[in-house]
């Protein structure tokens, strides 16, 4: 039976109101808040930033009014309905790769086809010959199937070439075996595996005519299209409650011989040949890191908004938040009568976030410079030429790792700058650090991270 606490009616907050005291704020601005808007964003990208926000808000199936009161299970099956109809909305409406961006921002819950948006489909576009993306790629995009991204095991992570899962190539039926030879050779911690993948991108140790030829990619489809139950040999489970992203099943998948096609290597780069099993070397052997070196831009990218939204509710909340009379210069309404120091009028609360609003701008035009990196470098290696592959490894991974511990340790500074309400789950800290921190392992640790930079 559910019961209800009654708030007498009549009560509001002492003057002076909320709403006010931001109103006053805005106005006391010494520049033109709307045109440093439009510098950033441009007309064109605020329209449809106002369009998509109208379509979020008033979809039913987004509310995020009862999250903090769901059980891991309940929240997983709250986020599914929220992918199916944002799969709807991306549809109807036609989303391109900015749009359905803005929309994942509004939505602020990671899913379970994070990693399928993220990187299956961009390693598929990036690896993929022409025939295999006929093959994989329409029907991911169509939702049809489901992918993820298996490279992280129990064993490893950022060292990547230490990988365990094997995937070696049998000349006779023309096919890959792919075998989990050790219980640290499980793939762990892979988003969307535990309970909604139904084919995985498996970072696997190459191996032919007796010969290592280190961790390339293969699409292996790992649960029945009608079952949805994991197909023979493979198994797959969920990795459990987990300090925060429990609304998308991470999980863990071993194999145990299972052949695939030698077409499911990604081949765009390197090919085993049919009848020898020669390996065909690429290019540059660092190509494979591709979709690694796109994940971190695109984190960079994210702190931005990560930063202002952090900074935003400090903000707003400490210039509501009133404590302390002053008493040579008490404020006073237009009464007269004497009222509290607004929280964010002391030196020290400025002192405190003022300077993540600072690095926030600082990360906007940071982002934008490494993603036209990013873009020179893919439109030169379409011509073979692959110079700008250490500078772009060498910057993604620096600006990760600076950017995110920035962003982890902002989020809480600005959390504890609201005290104790910023300790209550409503704050719209708590569940925000708990899912954003993980930023700071993923797609390299920063540590680790932080020293290949200072290699380059």
């Amino acid at each position: 039976m559910t019961s209800y606490i009654k708030i007498p009616s009549h009560l509001r907050p002492s003057d002076p109101q909320g709403p006010d005291l931001l109103t006053q704020e805005r106005e006391s601005a010494s520049f033109d808040v709307k045109e440093l808007t439009l510098l950033l964003y441009g007309i064109k990208d605020l329209e449809c930033y106002h369009k998509i926000l109208n379509i979020i808000e008033n979809d039913p199936v987004f509310d995020k009014s009862n999250i903090y009161f769901m059980g891991r299970d309940k929240l997983f099956e709250h986020t599914i309905k929220k992918e199916k109809r944002l799969v709807q909305l991306i549809k109807e409406n036609k989303w391109n790769v900015e749009e359905l961006q803005y929309a994942e921002w509004f939505l602020d819950m990671p899913g379970p086809f994070g990693a399928h948006r993220g990187m299956f489909i961009p390693t598929l576009i990036g690896q993929g010959t022409e025939e295999q993306k006929k093959k994989f790629l329409i029907p991911a995009k169509n939702y049809q199937i489901i992918g993820c991204y298996a490279q992280t095991e129990l064993g490893h992570g950022s060292n990547v070439q230490g990988l365990e899962t094997t995937a070696t190539y049998i000349p006779e039926t023309d096919e890959f075996e792919i075998h989990s030879p050790f219980l640290t050779s499980s793939k762990w911690w892979i988003g969307g595996l535990g309970r909604t993948a139904t084919h995985a991108i498996v970072m696997a140790q190459l191996k032919s005519n007796g010969k290592d030829y280190g961790p390339h990619p293969f699409i292996v489809q790992i649960r029945d299209l009608e079952t949805h139950l994991p197909l023979p040999g493979i198994t797959i489970g969920d990795i459990g409650p987990k300090f925060g992203f429990n609304a998308t099943d991470n999980g863990f998948m071993l194999f145990e011989h299972v052949r695939i096609p030698r077409f499911n290597m990604l081949s765009k780069y390197c090919q085993i040949e049919k009848t020898t099993g020669k390996y065909i070397c690429p290019p540059n052997n660092k190509l494979n890191y591709g979709i690694m070196v796109l994940i971190r831009s695109l984190i960079v990218t994210g702190v931005r908004v990560t930063l202002a939204r952090a900074a935003t509710i400090a903000i707003r909340y400490s210039a509501i938040r009133r404590q302390f009379i002053d008493k040579d210069e008490p404020k006073k309404l237009k009464d007269g009568r004497i009222v509290e120091t607004s929280v964010l009028d002391y030196t020290m609360q400025q002192y405190r976030l003022f300077p993540i609003i600072a690095q926030s701008y600082a990360c906007f035009f940071t982002s934008k410079s490494m993603n036209n990196l990013y873009t020179k470098y893919m439109e030169q290696s379409c011509d073979g030429n692959y110079s700008l592959l250490a500078d772009i490894h060498a910057s993604s991974s620096g600006l990760k790792s600076l950017t995110t511990t920035m962003a982890v340790e902002s989020i809480e500074d600005c959390r504890r700058a609201c005290g104790g309400h910023g300790y209550s789950s409503f704050s719209g800290f708590v569940k925000f650090y708990q899912d954003y921190l993980p930023n700071t392992t993923w797609e390299g640790d920063n540590y680790v991270l932080t020293q290949q930079t200072a290699r380059y």
